[in-house]
């Protein structure tokens, strides 16, 4: 079964909208492609805010959620897998979800933790050779 999560946060994200809230996005900063400003990473996780006033250009899908941002006024392009989601809230009262581990994330964190067979070739390229030819 595809995992619930992005069908989850996309309500969360809409409903928190939809009630004049300011939604943060809580992240796993340790996992694998999670593109976030280090400074800001605190226990390993980060806190964003994912209101639409303060993001641009912010897409969400089944794989990720990317958008930028402004961080210490510098700009900064986000992308947060959907792995790395750990709860969505709303800054004003905290009402929102705290995510379940999903089995099909956890199955892709082990293959991308495996080490990649490594082989090495043994027909690496021989220097040109020249002959005189009469």
């Amino acid at each position: 079964m595809t995992p619930n999560r992005p069908y989850l946060l996309k309500a969360f994200f809409d409903w928190l909208l939809d009630n004049e809230l300011t939604p943060h996005l809580v992240v796993d900063a340790t996992q694998a492609n999670v593109t976030v400003p280090s400074q800001f990473v605190n226990d390993g996780q980060i806190v964003l805010n994912i209101a639409p006033s303060a993001i641009a250009a912010f897409n969400m899908d089944l794989q990720h959620v990317s958008f930028s941002a402004r961080f210490g006024g510098k700009p900064f392009q986000v992308y947060v897998p959907m792995a790395a989601v750990v709860a969505i809230y709303a800054r004003e009262n905290g009402a929102g979800t705290v995510f379940e581990p999903e089995a099909a994330y956890e199955q892709v964190e082990e293959l991308e933790s495996q080490p990649e067979d490594v082989s090495v070739k043994e027909d690496t390229p021989k220097k040109p050779t020249l002959t005189i030819v009469k």
